[in-house]
């Protein structure tokens, strides 16, 4: 028997959906005090995984050099019955290989502002890219545990 919880979950191909077709995640840290700390960024898929780049010297990134459990949270909808989301428990990879954080922070610049390629930045923001990767570093979420919904299953 199928409980309510199963009824909304998404499929392995719908939760790649909702990933891709949402912008902004929001991360989780732990800090220090024992509180959540918690951010929203921009991110991309790569490899079914979540990867963005963000200050190296950052708050979240000093939270997840001390512990890399991380949870992060795609969602969309405004009324109940169009909520849907992706909900991810994992650990935090931190990247910093200059090529790395490149090729990231080109992908994540790239999506941000909808542009077909990298490239079609133009000079000016291929080299706002260039110059933001030698300040930041990545960030890969590898997933153990991930939880989904989409409240539109429910009508």
């Amino acid at each position: 028997m199928s409980t309510g919880r199963d009824q909304v979950k998404l499929t392995p191909a719908e939760v790649q959906g909702l990933l891709e077709e949402n912008l902004k995640v929001q991360v989780a840290a732990n800090g220090r005090d024992g509180f959540p700390h918690l951010t929203t960024l921009f991110y991309v898929v790569q490899e079914a995984k979540i990867a963005f780049w963000t200050y190296g010297r950052s708050q979240k990134v000093l939270n997840l050099e001390r512990d890399d459990r991380v949870t992060a949270l795609v969602e969309d909808g405004t009324d109940y019955f169009e909520l849907r989301g992706v909900s991810i428990e994992g650990r935090a990879e931190i990247v910093r290989d200059p090529d790395r954080i490149f090729e990231i922070g080109s992908a994540v610049a790239t999506r941000m502002v909808g542009a077909d390629s990298f490239e079609s930045l133009g000079e000016i923001g291929m080299q706002a890219v260039q110059k933001q990767a030698t300040k930041r570093v990545g960030v890969i979420i590898h997933p153990d545990r991930v939880a989904s919904w989409d409240h539109r299953k429910m009508t």
